[in-house]
């Protein structure tokens, strides 16, 4: 994003750090609760007294929040058992471990289930708490974590203006003037190959003429459910590459994460970042956008009237009912309906009055939602199926075991490579970030082929804390002898992890300080 050139407005100055430079930090995070007051606490490391003030509230009402000090323990242990696991153990075992298994969330309340098992993986975007499994939802929890802890690092972050206008758009252009051509409205039809390399790309274009394309290196870049089609479609490449075969199972797991935008006439701050809802039938998120547009004109907004943007994303339109119906059994319009209404259910608690329909003026559902036509539904019906609603970009879900069936970047097609959040990456998410790392690692492997004395990208491995150097080489020790983890530490190792922690002690209090004082 530092690389993409960025102007407030014609005439103006380009912004020092590009498009990086329209990120703005987030300072909360909300989890929002049917009934009951919500639990808030810092997005970031603290850095002001009022900081402080929030992480003491939020431990008070953490505590008074229902769950009992045995599943509070409970998840606690699990925390720790995460940090403390060898690399070798998330990648082999955690894998075939389910996320809502391992924390064991059908032994506990609902209380339980909403706050920690659920709610925590919602903001983990694709995932789910039912099917993700451990390795996937452990490591990114653990990545949030050691954010959140981390002075000078900033966990979320978000664009100080419509996505478009800060980011899209102007990559685009930089793209464009680096000689990048778009061809919109072209539909890839097969790949005909040529012996164990792709020869030309078949493609519908903009006028619904076939057509023939040809390069030197092919990237393919599209969701995997559409991979999956044009695979099947092009005779040879899976006989080139027996793992593209795979996909077809990687497609079956793929779920719904939509958004829908509400644009309100009166300014409603609901929170200073983004809001969990954790009792909500459909899994909800949502953020007030525009508390974070400090130079945006909402006038050039739908109307005029519009004086904030509440962004919702839905993840469960398949699993939870909520009125009787699941989200993908509604209309359009019911889903829109039924998620202000799980909005208004978790905001409007104790007689507060947060939002309200009348300040809806407009809205805005996704338009890869499309209702199925009459006839399909009739059909389906007969089937013992009432989907009204039917989803043209489903995201993957990482469920066990399927890191097995993802491919990496490079293929055994010789001049075809892979870039899309179902490839195998460090990030091991669906979300911008893994596509983006995939991306990184099909440029490496073109640089490689095509033997360029090129820098290679840079692809970056997770993060932790030194810290929990020692307890993780203890278990990958442990771990190469068929053992299981131990929560139980060796004296040698306690007495280790004192002289370690306390050097860890001195740095990490040096820089605290230091961001406290200078920020």
């Amino acid at each position: 994003m530092k690389r993409i050139p960025f102007q407030e407005g014609s005439g103006q100055s380009f912004q020092k750090n590009g498009c990086y430079g329209n990120l703005v930090p987030t300072q909360r995070i909300m989890l929002s609760r049917y009934g009951k007051p919500p639990l808030i606490t810092v997005a970031n490391f603290p850095r002001t007294i009022a900081d402080f003030k929030v992480i003491k509230n939020f431990y008070t009402d953490f505590i008074n929040s229902g769950l009992t000090a045995e599943e509070r323990k409970f998840f606690e242990d699990r925390v720790i058992e995460l940090a403390t696991s060898c690399r070798e153990r998330r990648r082999d075992e955690y894998e075939k471990l389910g996320w809502w298994e391992f924390l064991e969330a059908d032994n506990y309340s609902d209380t339980y289930k909403h706050l920690l098992a659920g709610g925590l993986v919602r903001t983990l975007v694709a995932a789910q708490a039912q099917t993700a499994s451990t390795k996937t939802g452990g490591n990114v929890f653990l990545q949030l974590l050691y954010t959140m802890i981390n002075p000078g690092a900033d966990t979320d972050r978000v664009l100080n203006g419509p996505t478009n206008e800060r980011w899209l758009k102007p990559w685009a252009q930089y793209l464009e003037q680096k000689g990048v051509q778009y061809y919109l409205g072209h539909e890839v039809l097969k790949i005909e190959m040529n012996g164990a390399a792709v020869g030309a790309v078949r493609i519908k274009n903009d006028k619904n003429a076939e057509i023939e394309v040809s390069g030197d290196y092919y990237i393919m870049a599209v969701p995997v459910e559409v991979a999956t089609k044009i695979v099947n479609k092009s005779e040879g490449m899976v006989k080139s590459d027996a793992v593209l075969g795979y996909l077809g199972d990687l497609a079956d797991s793929v779920s719904w994460m939509n958004g829908i935008q509400f644009y309100l006439n009166r300014e409603v701050n609901i929170s200073a970042g983004h809001v969990i809802y954790s009792d909500s039938e459909w899994a909800i998120t949502s953020i007030s956008q525009t508390q974070f547009w400090k130079n945006f004109d909402l006038s050039k907004c739908f109307n005029g009237n519009v004086k904030c943007i509440i962004s919702v994303d839905v993840s469960d339109w398949k699993n939870t009912k909520f009125g009787a119906k699941y989200a993908k059994d509604c209309t359009r319009e019911e889903v829109v309906k039924n998620v202000w209404t799980q909005l208004e259910m978790s905001l409007n608690v104790g007689g507060a009055k947060v939002i309200d329909a009348g300040m809806i003026e407009h809205y805005y559902l996704d338009s890869d939602i499309h209702e199925v036509e009459a006839g399909k539904q009739a059909l389906a019906a007969n089937t013992g199926h009432d989907e009204k609603l039917f989803n043209l970009e489903p995201l993957l879900v990482n469920t066990v075991h399927s890191w097995t069936l993802r491919p990496n970047a490079n293929t055994n097609i010789q001049n075809l490579f892979l870039a899309a959040d179902y490839v195998r990456t460090n990030t091991d998410l669906a979300t911008m970030e893994g596509a983006n790392e995939a991306a990184r690692r099909a440029v490496n492997c073109i640089i490689d082929a095509a033997g360029q004395n090129q820098p290679y990208c840079k692809v970056w491995p997770l993060s932790e804390p030194w810290l929990l150097a020692p307890l993780k080489w203890y278990d990958m020790w442990r771990y190469n002898r068929g053992l299981p983890h131990s929560g139980k530490t060796p004296w040698w190792l306690k007495l280790l992890m004192i002289f370690w922690g306390g050097v860890y002690a001195i740095g990490f209090i040096a820089r605290a300080i230091f961001v406290f004082i200078f920020g």
